[in-house]
């Protein structure tokens, strides 16, 4: 195997234009998109709406996989460019069919957002039995990316959602699944976000030799669906709302909330520092595993650990049968 060079090397921020308040249209501002096809889970509300609107806006072409596939075609109504497709990320099978119809149309796919994800869930397991938020969010997504990285453009790139609450839990290889301790669905969505930020990891690795680059980022503190599966006092008593529903200030809006990933998407700055993991639309600073600081943000290094990207890669494939760039 090459010599590779660490993650922590790649982990420096740059010093970007924009910052915490930059929007989805502030990132692509002078990018001209005409003529790609990007794939965007979830883009049919909060922030993956957004991406969709901003990615049209530039004019790619738009394919948003949806788990209701109704609701998203009314969503996306009026958005020209914009195709809806059906995916459920927490069965392998619908995954397989749908990078299947994509592979029948064998249009090249230059951009992937994997922005769908699932948080604080009760404890449910998915169509395969894996705990839902590891098997959703990351599994589903591995398989996705799979299945359609044999349309993947050179110069292509794949963009995971992660998130600070990577902070909670590295990926727990030896219960995934909460077999042997109480399930704490907290720690659960802590174990799929690192697992996000080290998929990018591991297909930058794979795909950089191919001209196809990964980054993962965390969006922000946003009110979005993503949480509602929890308790308006628990909402409360976390400060992001106050008693009359009304989010915290200090979060983001939708479209600030999605440029981060926008601008990992096409920065031209960071085709050689793929793998990284971004927010506020720049690298983020790697923080020690044992840091606490949740509103300071940063990586900590376990979400970026090649040696936990490789064996997370080697679980993913045994877990789902299919692997990028093979086959």
């Amino acid at each position: 195997m090459t010599t590779r060079t660490p993650q922590t090397e790649r982990q420096r921020p740059l010093g970007t234009a924009f910052g915490y308040r930059s929007t989805a249209a502030d990132v692509l501002a002078g990018h001209d998109l005409s003529g790609s096809t990007a794939v965007v889970t979830g883009g049919y509300s909060g922030l993956g709406l957004e991406t969709t609107r901003a990615l049209v806006g530039a004019g790619a072409r738009v394919v948003v996989p949806a788990r209701r596939p109704e609701a998203a075609a009314a969503a996306v109504a009026g958005l020209e460019g914009v195709e809806v497709d059906a995916l459920d990320l927490s069965d392998l099978d619908s995954v397989a069919a749908f990078s299947a119809r994509m592979r029948a149309d064998g249009r090249p796919v230059d951009l992937v957002i994997d922005a769908a994800a699932v948080m604080a869930t009760p404890p449910q397991r998915t169509a395969q039995g894996w705990e839902l938020q590891f098997g959703t969010n990351h599994l589903g997504h591995f398989a996705m990316v799979a299945g359609l990285s044999g349309l993947l453009s050179r110069g292509a790139r794949v963009v995971s959602y992660s998130s600070v609450g990577h902070f909670r839990s590295p990926v727990r290889f030896d219960d995934l699944g909460f077999d042997a301790e109480p399930y704490d669905p907290w720690v659960a969505y802590g174990q799929s976000k690192s697992a996000n930020a080290l998929f990018a990891v591991g297909l930058d690795q794979r795909g950089a030799a191919r001209g196809v680059h990964a980054f993962s980022v965390h969006p922000g503190g946003i009110m979005t669906e993503l949480q509602r599966h929890m308790p308006f006092e628990d909402k409360l008593a976390r400060g992001w709302i106050d008693e009359d529903g009304t989010p915290n200030p200090a979060f983001k809006t939708p479209a600030q909330g999605a440029a981060t990933a926008l601008w990992a998407a096409t920065a031209p700055e960071l085709a050689e520092r793929g793998g990284v993991y971004g927010e506020d639309n720049d690298i983020s600073v790697v923080v020690s595993d044992d840091a606490t600081d949740v509103a300071g943000g940063g990586v900590k290094e376990w979400a970026i650990d090649t040696d936990a990207a490789d064996r997370l890669w080697a679980l993913s494939v045994t877990a789902t049968g299919v692997e990028p760039f093979e086959g």
